[in-house]
């Protein structure tokens, strides 16, 4: 489950997951694209202000601050939920969906928002 919230200029994503591998750590972002048939049909993560360059491992630009991270560790029963708040309101411009990620998320340049494969995927009505 995936739910927005706003206030005073601000953006509040929580995440839950439920029957997931226990006792495991995942990365989780918000997307560009809704979720497809093919594991890339979400895009590359939404970004608040696009890094010029793609892919997008800068972490001027990957971090959590500029994209909406909800990186996450399942309890015993494969559940948890986490939260994140961003200085910012979406505009015109939207993210679609989010990912799963297999891997937590690395904050290194060059390597600065990566979470390994795709997990899993939940479209959603930003």
């Amino acid at each position: 489950m995936v739910v927005e919230n706003t206030f005073d200029g601000a953006t509040t994503v929580t995440l839950s997951v439920r029957g997931l591998l226990p006792n495991r750590a995942y990365g989780a972002h918000a997307h560009a694209k809704p979720c497809g048939p093919g594991g890339d049909d979400s895009g590359a993560h939404f970004q608040h202000m696009p890094d010029p360059k793609k892919p997008s491992v800068d972490p001027a630009f990957a971090n959590p601050d500029n994209e909406i991270w909800l990186d996450f560790t399942t309890d015993a029963h494969g559940d948890a939920t986490t939260a994140n708040t961003v200085p910012w309101m979406f505009t015109d411009a939207r993210a679609g969906s989010v990912v799963i990620h297999a891997d937590p998320t690395q904050t290194a340049p060059g390597k600065a928002g990566t979470a390994g494969a795709r997990a899993g995927c939940v479209s959603v009505a930003f």
